[in-house]
């Protein structure tokens, strides 16, 4: 029953951190082909007492998929596209949670599924599919080899979330194991609390029953802690559940419709302050999927890699006297609908201090992967510096936020962020998605006493950014780094509430050890 699971040290290292550099310990591992492998993962564990750190693609920043000891279950070879529906107009894909992201992309855009697994009615609507208006899956994380399983975990988003929303809209339904072994499977639509009281159904008959946390979430894009509101869907509460509350064998998600025009503008401008008002004035621009930001200093790191003649050689030229770039992407009906949203993004950056001299547009798909390279340039050079640092000092490491406040505190948030980093004197560079006051102010501490500084003026950061309404996680979930903020954002007593939820879903508290929270002084003897 158990010939897969093996001992933690034969797996490699790589198993035992993610993307956010942090490094944990486990006793075993197992590599899950199948739901049966899962459920015996989970049998396994129980019998031995061993906590369980579920993994997809480990491209995670916050240490969700690090280990705490005990068991690793590794999902990544669960990789198949199980079936397809059509619901109400909207093609939905079922996937197992190792779906990679750019292989989802790939399969959709070549519509070439591997239909192994299909149903008579799931090959019935492949054959509709093939033949339909070209689709796309709308989430967009920058590390394109995320698992599908790892996005619904931590409700992750990305650029084109200003216009699409974040993973959990993009969800018709949920396949999970609990710590037991009871299978939910719901579906949206289906399961609703009443109040805060709420009931999901198991597939054997039984229910797991809880009281939802009387938080009221910010208004801004968020994916901090359970989702939580009176009357709620019970399906978003799983989704960005940081592998608290079960193990995902399988997601339904939504594709839309491609738009017939994709096109992209990215206004240069010499002072930041006019980039903000730029972003201010832009907003009511319908036809906007992503606006993302790249400041001075992410354009100094850029300037200095395309110098240093490295893969970044073929970044184009950016005057030093630019400060800030802001760069528009554009989801239209036609080209003719998408030439007059360029046309007036053109005037609203001039009336803001901008010129259209200085501006690139990209209108077909070779200018898009060009600017795209340049967005995806920003967070590897930053990365390569770092991991430059960290051969003289191994224990460095990128320190970066993922705090998001409403529209009307844009001004004021950069402006904290620019008086507190002049203070540290640490090396920064800020960049993300603007439109959605979303930015990943990154920290390059060349020491560990300014790390240590940085980690204080975090923490101040997280209280300021809840004073404004916004949330200290906005894409990356809140994982066992975060957990500290998520406190501040919240308070003890709502942090009791989501602990008593967990309880209620995984009793003898062994998934997801150190993500969200900690297990609570009271249990901890």
């Amino acid at each position: 029953m158990y010939d897969l699971i093996q001992s933690a040290d034969k797996i490699g290292a790589e198993y035992l951190r993610d993307e956010s550099r942090s490094t944990g310990h486990a006793e075993y591992a197992v590599f899950a082909k199948n739901e049966e492998d899962v459920l015996n993962a989970l049998r396994f564990a129980n019998e031995k007492d061993l906590n369980v750190t579920v993994q997809g693609g480990r491209t995670g920043l916050a240490g969700a998929a690090v280990p705490y000891g005990g068991l690793i279950l590794n999902l990544s070879q669960m990789d198949r596209i199980t079936g397809m529906e059509l619901q109400d107009g909207k093609y939905i894909l079922y996937a197992q949670p190792g779906v990679v992201l750019l292989k989802l992309r790939k399969m959709i855009a070549s519509r070439k599924l591997d239909t192994g697994l299909f149903d008579e009615s799931s090959l019935g609507i492949y054959n509709r599919f093939f033949t339909d208006k070209e689709q796309f899956f709308p989430t967009d994380p920058t590390e394109t080899s995320a698992t599908v399983g790892g996005m619904a975990a931590c409700n992750a988003s990305g650029a084109r979330s200003y216009r699409y929303g974040a993973m959990r809209r993009h969800v018709s339904s949920v396949r999970m194991f609990l710590m037991d072994g009871r299978c939910v499977n719901v579906k949206r639509g289906e399961a609703f609390a009443n109040g805060l009281k709420a009931s999901l159904p198991c597939t054997d008959g039984s229910s797991v029953d809880f009281t939802l946390p009387s938080y009221k979430m910010p208004e801004v894009k968020n994916a901090s802690g359970y989702y939580a509101a009176p009357d709620m869907d019970l399906i978003d509460l799983l989704i960005g559940s940081d592998g608290t509350l079960g193990v995902i064998v399988e997601l339904g998600l939504i594709l839309d419709p491609l738009p017939e025009a994709v096109w992209g503008s990215a206004c240069l401008f010499e002072r930041e302050k006019d980039a903000l008002s730029f972003v201010d004035k832009v907003r009511g621009e319908k036809n906007i999927a992503s606006l993302e930001y790249f400041d001075k200093g992410a354009l100094e790191i850029l300037r200095q890699q395309k110098a240093n003649g490295s893969a970044f050689a073929s970044l184009p030229d950016v005057p030093k006297r630019i400060e800030s770039i802001v760069y528009a992407e554009l989801h239209c009906r036609d080209e003719e609908e998408a030439l007059g949203s360029l046309l007036r993004i053109g005037e609203i950056a001039e009336l803001a201090g901008g010129n259209e001299k200085d501006t690139w547009v990209a209108r077909n798909q070779s200018d898009l992967d060009g600017l795209m390279f340049f967005r995806h340039a920003v967070p590897e050079s930053v990365n390569m510096n770092i991991d430059k640092l960290r051969k003289t000092q191994p224990s460095l490491t990128k320190m970066g936020t993922d705090m998001s406040v409403p529209d009307d505190k844009l001004f004021d948030v950069m402006e904290m962020y620019r008086r507190d980093i002049e203070k540290t004197g640490v090396r920064s560079a800020i960049w993300g998605h603007i439109g959605n006051n979303h930015l990943h102010v990154n920290l390059l501490p060349s020491s560990t006493e300014e790390a240590g500084r940085v980690k204080e003026m975090f923490k101040e950061w997280a209280k300021s950014v809840t004073s404004m309404g916004g949330a200290v996680s906005a894409e990356h979930g809140v994982g066992k780094l975060k957990a500290s903020f998520l406190e501040i954002m919240y308070g003890p007593e709502h942090i009791e509430e989501m602990r008593s939820l967990k309880r209620t879903f995984d009793p003898e508290w062994k998934l997801g050890c150190g993500n969200l929270f900690s297990k609570g002084e009271e249990e901890k003897a």
